[in-house]
């Protein structure tokens, strides 16, 4: 951990000795936030809300630190690793409020969907985490990962929205580079918006 930034390794094997984050009400957490736009927006929105940031390419990190320290955010913690490593190793059972995953890799080639992230188990440690009532929101421009997260998520997570499962409209959601770079080739956003507690 060094100002503001919690840097953890590929391949480390140390992190039972660190314990986990406190448990802080009303933490929301941005998971694949990119260069950081979205979620800086977020923590400047409302600077007594708790947020985490999680990116693992440490080039966008560094943007995100760069971003926080220029407008003064206090409110945000940013995390250079990957989400289900920190997620299982880092945060208590009931300690998040609001997921937010917005935009991630949707690796379209058919072989390479095993990477993806929403998958069962990272699903699984999202509800984990998740305090009761807490809800999480998933933003894709691709339709077959959006059918992927639906799937993957109803069997804990209930859709706050009818079939099919998610909507086009979220009024002042906010913006960041993906939704501005998909929205100009055309593409439609969707997002699926849950609450925990099973379908």
């Amino acid at each position: 951990m060094h100002d503001g930034v919690l840097f953890i390794p590929p391949r480390y094997e140390g992190h039972e000795k660190w314990g986990r984050l406190p448990k802080i009400p009303g933490m929301a957490i941005e998971y694949c936030s990119g260069n950081g736009d979205w979620v800086i927006g977020k923590a400047l929105e409302d600077p007594s809300k708790p947020w985490i940031a999680v990116e693992k390419r440490f080039d966008r990190v560094r943007k995100i630190w760069s971003k926080m320290k220029n407008k003064g955010i206090d409110n945000l913690l940013i995390v250079c690793g990957e989400a289900m490593t920190f997620t299982r190793h880092y945060l208590l059972s009931g300690s998040i409020q609001e997921i937010y995953i917005n935009f991630p890799d949707p690796w379209p080639k058919r072989g390479h969907a095993k990477h993806r992230l929403i998958q069962k188990g990272f699903v699984d440690e999202m509800a984990r985490v998740a305090c009761e009532g807490g809800s999480a929101c998933l933003v894709t421009d691709d339709p077959d990962y959006s059918e992927q997260m639906i799937q993957e998520m109803m069997p804990i997570w209930k859709p706050q929205v009818s079939e099919p499962y998610y909507t086009l409209d979220f009024p002042n959601y906010g913006g960041s580079f993906f939704d501005t770079l998909w929205r100009a080739k055309g593409c439609a956003i969707r997002y699926h918006l849950f609450t925990r507690g099973g379908a």
